[in-house]
């Protein structure tokens, strides 16, 4: 059984579900997306995913018109796969089609291409085997990544920023998506620890030095897993 965050970023609300493996994923029509295939090789017993990843995820299967297998979705930042700031941790990207032709993967190309639902649809020619696209939200801090975060921001944003403090030890009172007074002290310290300006607010700098330290060093003892 999973525990499932889903953030509506229009009305900045974050939900809770709980689903089995072989149960559909939280605002997924048509069962086109079961739990297990979302998570793929993550071993977490949390997920996190948008409301708005998953209604283009829905459009494009629909547009498309033909089963979309797919191999990597959710993961969480310390089990790395991905690069520094990927999306995958956010749980809003989709690589697919690894099992399909060039032609195949081109008609799906061109399909999340066309349809403007995707924050990013990848150059084919920078995924040869598959085909990448992502629901990305929010203005990045850096020149790709996640958004600058403060108190009170909520979102899959702050659950990566929460599951990495807390993996390095920087307690937050928990995993929740909220961005409330431990997680602020919690950024602070990690901040004065490692020479950057102590203010609370997660920009560029911060980023870039918090996803260093954990991305794909695996679980700590003090890593959250509600």
């Amino acid at each position: 059984m999973a525990k499932i965050f889903v953030y509506d970023a229009e009305r900045n609300i974050l939900e809770t579900f709980h689903r089995s493996e072989s149960e559909y994923m939280p605002y997924n029509t048509n069962g086109t997306m079961r739990v297990r295939e979302f998570r793929g090789s993550s071993k977490s017993s949390v997920l996190w995913t948008t409301k708005q990843a998953m209604e283009s995820w829905n459009k494009t299967r629909s547009a498309y018109g033909k089963p979309i297998p797919f191999r990597y979705a959710f993961k969480r930042i310390w089990e790395g796969g991905h690069g520094l700031l990927s999306q995958h941790y956010a749980g809003v990207s989709f690589d697919v089609g690894q099992t399909l032709s060039p032609s195949q993967r081109r008609d799906i190309w061109n399909t999340a291409k066309s349809l403007g639902v995707w924050g990013y649809v990848e150059p084919l020619s920078m995924t040869p085997t598959w085909v990448h696209f992502d629901r990305r939200y929010g203005k990045p801090a850096c020149s790709t990544g996640y958004t600058t975060l403060r108190l009170d921001s909520r979102g899959c944003y702050v659950l990566i920023l929460q599951d990495a403090l807390n993996t390095l030890g920087y307690a937050t009172a928990g995993l929740d998506g909220r961005f409330g007074p431990a997680t602020h002290r919690a950024v602070r310290n990690f901040q004065g620890d490692n020479s950057i300006k102590v203010d609370g607010v997660v920009g560029c700098s911060t980023w870039e030095k918090l996803c260093s330290k954990v991305k794909g060093n695996g679980a700590s003892s003090t890593t959250v897993d509600p």
